[in-house]
């Protein structure tokens, strides 16, 4: 028995050390490739010289799942889905546990693939329980996607358990783009009073929340109100919308959220 114990203790020893030394060996590689390579160029007009660097890096170790996704990354961001999602299809398959939530995100609020994103984050969840990628859980953007393929029941249920989560959770945390997605899928229920209700959660937190008024005003008008009251409303959010004041996510700089209101100039 202590033979037997003395082996295992060996063998996931020598498993450690391999782990170990295969991570300091990728984290090289991404210092000379990446940090001290592709960073020195702008992507947006070096993007060639960019991408050399990285090819220079999985030349060397095609397995360093990070450089994958840094070569799908500035793609992305230009907008060429096509290009850049093999790319990270390869960042998944090197380090899945990483990888598959981000590329779900990037499914979801990027590309657009609203049906793969679910797959994806389903796949996640099963794997690594309902985690976060982006500030928010995989729940959260499941709601999105939902939102987006009309199934506004489901995302409903989404929002309704996210909202409920975070604040019972961490330490009574209220979100006002979680808020506000909540409304949108009782905006989308025709649930008026619900959404309005819920709406003015997000704008006590974010009182310049330009899409929230802008939600609630149409509620307004869905519910009779005078159209002078809804025209006013309508007026302030186009005016806070004006000085930058919508959704509040890092993301917004390079792709419009789900039910985001730009005004016409």
């Amino acid at each position: 028995m202590k033979t037997i114990t003395s082996l295992f203790s060996f063998f996931f020893t020598i498993l450690s050390f391999g782990q170990v030394s295969t991570n300091k060996a990728h984290d090289a590689i991404v210092d000379e490739f990446l940090t001290n390579c592709a960073e020195k160029h702008n992507y947006i007009f070096e993007m060639t010289e960019w991408q050399d660097c990285l090819d220079q890096g999985l030349k060397k170790d095609s397995t360093v799942a990070y450089l994958w996704q840094q070569k799908a990354m500035p793609y992305f961001k230009c907008k060429k889905y096509e290009v850049g999602m093999p790319f990270l299809d390869k960042a998944v398959f090197y380090n899945k546990e990483r990888w598959l939530s981000y590329r779900a995100f990037m499914k979801c609020i990027f590309s657009h693939e609203y049906k793969d994103a679910i797959i994806d984050f389903d796949d996640a969840i099963k794997l690594y329980g309902n985690s976060y990628v982006m500030d928010h859980s995989f729940n959260f953007y499941k709601g999105l996607c939902y939102l987006q393929l009309n199934e506004y029941e489901k995302a409903e249920k989404l929002f309704d358990d996210y909202v409920n989560d975070i604040y019972k959770n961490r330490q009574q945390l209220e979100h006002p783009t979680a808020y506000f997605y909540q409304g949108i899928a009782k905006y989308e229920l025709k649930k008026w009073d619900e959404a309005i209700a819920v709406f003015d959660k997000a704008l006590k937190i974010y009182p310049e929340f330009s899409d929230a008024k802008y939600y609630k005003a149409i509620c307004w008008l869905k519910q009779g109100k005078s159209r002078e009251e809804v025209v006013a409303l309508v007026g302030i959010a186009r005016e806070d919308a004006a000085k930058g004041f919508s959704i509040n996510e890092d993301n917004t700089i390079y792709e419009t959220y789900p039910y985001q209101k730009k005004f016409a100039k």
